[in-house]
């Protein structure tokens, strides 16, 4: 048999990455002229392979809070893998996960104190699915298996996580999901009954009590969990209104089910504090989270639970029968706690606090523009929505968005030196996440760059 042997490399990586590279959520013929390709990341900026310099609007997806190019975490991750590269959590512990798990308990309010690592966001969701199930059949009440979620909500492409997804586009071709999966409105307010929208702690008792009517429909002893993001991402960064979760919590009491707070994005200062929850002043049973644990550095996610939902396993005589082989990884939990640290002696808590005010002010100016209907958010994560008429608040058709959004803003907005997300998943909107150390001079730069680009999006229509 003859020794198989290395071709020689590509003279053309972007011809080597339409022959073998999938994109994820990428069709083939976006890259059919040019494969963006970007290769150096330094503080909130990138560069590609022309050399050209972007603003990273996006914290990459979400998720370099600290910043690229941070020496301290490569030096980090290369102490640990000298050290100890790998060894699962399987039967076993070590220091670095032991250290990141003490570390974010500490964050996270009481009594949530106990720390399950995976690999990233989707498996963390996953986790907690399960979890709720298994925690309510310890409990003595197996009937209660049902999850909610909310309309537009993203959770992952896991099957449970898809299950809780509530975007039929990417849902359908891998159809039949898990069942058991309830859907209820989200808090978009520039899109509720103008009544509503009038008085937006109505809406936000209204929104919190379509999970009780749907608890009531199915019947309490069916539902396990409901999982909702403190400023939900799909559909453009839509925050809750007063009161939302405070009656969510008082309804989850009431009917015996677990909330379950999904913070892949909002968590590690997103929003403000290192948690979302505790910025916005509710106690969940369950967190999921990832993305910016480690800035991005490495891969990490992590789901932390209660004492109540952990007591029905302390002793010892009931497993979690699940796990990831590289979940809670010996490199990126030491990556972790490196990220973990400059947030602290950097104070990017603080520095997003103080600066919040100034980046919705930034972006507010936007809304002299025809074509910007709504800017939302919070903290360092915001949403820009595009509307066909301010006045009527008349979306895109999905072929209008689609030309609008993929055909010129989105490509428009990266020619022009800025890297964000244009996304039409619900009704058009701009996604602005960048890294927490950017500041009013970068505010600015954002504005310039999507003033520019859509006053000419409005003149093409």
């Amino acid at each position: 048999m003859t020794p198989s042997t290395s071709p020689a490399p590509s003279t053309s990586r972007e011809d080597a990455a339409r022959a073998h590279l999938w994109g994820h959520f990428t069709p083939a013929s976006w890259w059919a002229d040019k494969v963006p390709t970007v290769v150096r990341g330094s503080g909130h900026r990138i560069w590609d392979t022309d050399g050209k310099q972007y603003l990273d609007g996006l914290a990459g997806l979400f998720t370099v809070q600290v910043g690229h190019g941070r020496a301290e975490m490569a030096a980090a991750a290369a102490r640990q893998a000298e050290q100890l590269a790998f060894f699962p959590l399987w039967s076993y512990a070590h220091p670095a996960a032991i250290d990141l798990a003490e570390r974010l308990a500490g964050y996270a309010p009481e009594p949530l104190n106990r720390v399950f690592f995976t690999t990233g966001g989707g498996e963390a969701v996953e986790s907690a699915m399960k979890l709720a199930k298994q925690y309510w059949s310890l409990r003595g009440r197996p009937g209660k298996t049902k999850v909610i979620s909310r309309a537009v909500a993203y959770h992952g492409t896991t099957h449970g996580a898809l299950s809780l997804t509530s975007l039929p586009d990417i849902k359908t071709v891998y159809e039949p999901l898990v069942p058991g999966a309830l859907k209820v409105p989200n808090t978009n307010i520039y899109r509720a009954d103008e009544q509503l929208r009038d008085d937006p702690k109505a809406f936000g008792v209204w929104a919190a009590n379509r999970v009780a009517e749907a608890i009531e429909i199915e019947g309490p002893d069916t539902v396990a969990a409901v999982f909702v993001e403190p400023v939900q991402n799909a559909g453009g960064c839509f925050p809750p209104p007063p009161g939302y979760f405070e009656r969510l919590r008082e309804i989850c009491d009431t009917y015996d089910v677990l909330l379950v707070s999904d913070e892949v994005i909002s968590a590690f200062g997103r929003i403000g504090e290192i948690f979302g929850c505790v910025e916005l002043g509710y106690v969940p049973d369950i967190i999921t989270c990832a993305k910016g644990l480690t800035s991005g550095y490495s891969p990490l996610g992590a789901m932390i639970v209660s004492d109540e939902v952990y007591e029905p396993f302390a002793d010892g005589s009931a497993t979690f029968l699940h796990g990831y082989t590289f979940g809670g990884h010996p490199v990126s939990c030491a990556v972790g706690l490196a990220n973990l640290d400059i947030f602290e002696s950097e104070n990017l808590v603080d520095h997003v606090h103080e600066h919040a005010p100034a980046f919705r002010t930034t972006l507010e100016r936007l809304l002299d523009l025809p074509i910007v209907g709504d800017v939302r958010g919070m903290g360092f994560f915001y949403g820009i929505e595009l509307v066909k008429d301010k006045t009527t608040r008349e979306s895109f058709s999905d072929d209008e968005a689609a030309r609008i959004l993929k055909g010129f803003v989105s490509p428009a907005l990266f020619e022009g030196g800025l890297y964000c997300r244009a996304d039409d998943r619900g009704d058009p909107v701009i996604q602005l996440a960048p890294p927490l150390t950017v500041g009013p001079a970068e505010f600015d730069e954002m504005e310039r760059i999507l003033r520019s680009v859509l006053t000419q999006a409005w003149d093409r229509l």
